[in-house]
């Protein structure tokens, strides 16, 4: 099951692609980048389609997925 809350990260800033791998919202890197391909990744409300963007602590990532949207926070 995805992770929906918070999540620490002690070498922040983290990858997008790693971080959604990290609290399972993706089950791989070719998944995540189908997501970001397929338009169902969101950063702080506005679409992002760059694995490599790098987040940073307060950043809220969400994904549209066939259950339902998932959010997950980065948090230090």
């Amino acid at each position: 099951m995805p992770h929906t809350g918070a999540v620490s990260h002690p070498d922040a800033p983290i990858r997008l692609g790693q971080f959604l791998k990290l609290v399972s919202l993706a089950e791989s890197g070719g998944h995540a980048r189908a997501l970001l391909d397929d338009g169902a990744v969101t950063v702080n409300g506005e679409p992002e389609t760059r694995r490599g963007r790098q987040l940073r602590p307060g950043d809220v990532v969400e994904v549209d997925l066939p259950g339902g949207v998932q959010r997950a926070t980065v948090e230090l």
